[in-house]
């Protein structure tokens, strides 16, 4: 039974049970499923909602296939156009190919390539323009007028936060004991769907969001403040300007707080869920697990449903970041050897390594360095250890063969 508190917002809880009934069998229903791992890691009762597991990847299926499932016979003759640079985009190409929908994609001139072609593969028109998302605003505009297209907003739709909205019944239906959801905020048309149905159906339990640090722009929105935003994130997907007018208004009746957090816990957080669910986290999909990291004390002992919003990850991207949190957990050291310059001492420090069962990764000799004595060379290596007391064992067994081993710092270069 719908309450007062979702009865009068511009995205009601039958809206979003409608679009639960509309993209039935056509959209994924996600496991939602207990994670002791995170659980001990965080002190929380954990539970994670997959839509890592949606057909491209990411929740933004479900309200790309309730805009699209609500197209007048002309609309779909005529076809649609909308602006993203990520999982909107893939997710309005793919679900347009297969309800026969032409679709058109204004995407910024600095998009990776990959997903220009991956957008394209799904039989969308792509059209490059502008620096940025706002920059593309104009020329979707212009589309509109020329072409008649319609347009299929990323977030700020009542319809698209509807389907979004779909993530909170099922995770109600699978967890019902559940305290909290955490909802990771861009342009807020999740956070507000999900906020509808989690609140109708519970209305004691709690929502709360999460942005980026360097995108606050649903806590400035909140305060009725200008958001100051800019720089580079881990969180792309999430690093919005301008938020839906709609979705702050929901955000005031029913989300209870939205915080911020920094790159080292996204970062952090998309590492866990590789290494502790074997799951694949873009880093705004990460961002609800990151600020359970950051405020560990705020969750401890609750049960707390997590959004893995999506898994549409650069492989290059995590692969620096496995390297950086190996460096972090002394399982990749790096080490300067200072030998003598004369035959067979490379050999000597190699076997060394060997007998302590460590595992070369890189190694480079300098002899040109003019902190180093003439008659002497250095010799850097990237080493794999098993932990920081198996690279102190290392580093000792060289010190015994008489040779000078200083540590390379990973965050600054620098030997100590």
């Amino acid at each position: 039974m719908q309450t007062d508190l979702t009865a009068a917002l511009p995205v009601s809880f039958d809206d979003v049970r409608a679009a639960s009934a509309a993209i039935d069998g056509l959209v994924i229903r996600t496991p939602t499923l207990p994670s002791p791992r995170l659980s001990a890691a965080t002190g929380a009762s954990v539970f994670v909602k997959y839509e890592t597991l949606q057909a491209t990847g990411s929740f933004k299926d479900r309200g790309a296939a309730n805009r699209l499932l609500h197209l007048t016979e002309d609309e779909r003759r005529r076809g649609v156009v909308t602006l993203s640079a990520g999982n909107h985009a893939q997710a309005v190409a793919f679900r347009s190919s297969e309800l026969g929908v032409p679709a058109t994609i204004v995407m910024p001139v600095t998009t990776p390539s990959v997903k220009v072609a991956r957008t394209e593969a799904y039989g969308a028109r792509v059209k490059l323009e502008g620096e940025t998302i706002a920059e593309c605003q104009e020329a979707v505009r212009a589309l509109m007028e020329a072409e008649g297209l319609t347009l299929v907003h990323p977030y700020d739709d009542p319809l698209v936060m509807a389907g979004q909205g779909t993530v909170g019944i099922e995770m109600l239906a699978a967890a019902p004991e559940l305290d909290c959801i955490v909802v990771p905020v861009g342009g807020g048309g999740l956070i507000s769907g999900v906020a509808v149905a989690a609140k109708a159906i519970n209305p004691d339990i709690e929502i709360i969001g999460v942005e980026v640090a360097g995108f606050p722009s649903m806590v400035a929105a909140l305060r009725g403040e200008a958001a100051q935003c800019g720089g580079d994130t881990l969180a792309e997907g999430i690093a919005v300007k301008n938020v839906s007018a709609t979705a702050v208004e929901i955000a005031r009746h029913l989300v209870s707080d939205v915080v911020t957090v920094e790159e080292d816990h996204i970062e952090g957080a998309i590492y866990a869920f590789l290494v502790q669910q074997h799951t694949l986290a873009e880093g705004a999909g990460a961002a609800s697990l990151a600020a359970l990291s950051a405020q560990p004390e705020r969750f401890a002992g609750r049960r707390v449903g997590l959004i893995l919003t999506g898994g549409n990850i650069d492989p290059r991207l995590l692969s620096a970041i496995t390297v950086r949190a190996l460096e972090r957990a002394d399982q990749v050291v790096g080490l300067r050897v200072t030998v003598r310059d004369r035959p067979g001492e490379l050999a000597r420090v190699t076997e060394i390594i060997g007998r302590e069962k460590a595992n070369i990764l890189e190694v480079s000799h300098h002899r040109m360095l003019l902190n180093v004595p003439a008659m002497r060379v250095t010799i850097d290596l990237a080493l794999e250890t098993r932990d920081k007391a198996h690279a102190e064992r290392l580093v000792g067994a060289l010190k015994a063969a008489g040779m000078s081993v200083s540590y390379i710092d990973p965050f600054t270069a620098a030997v100590s």
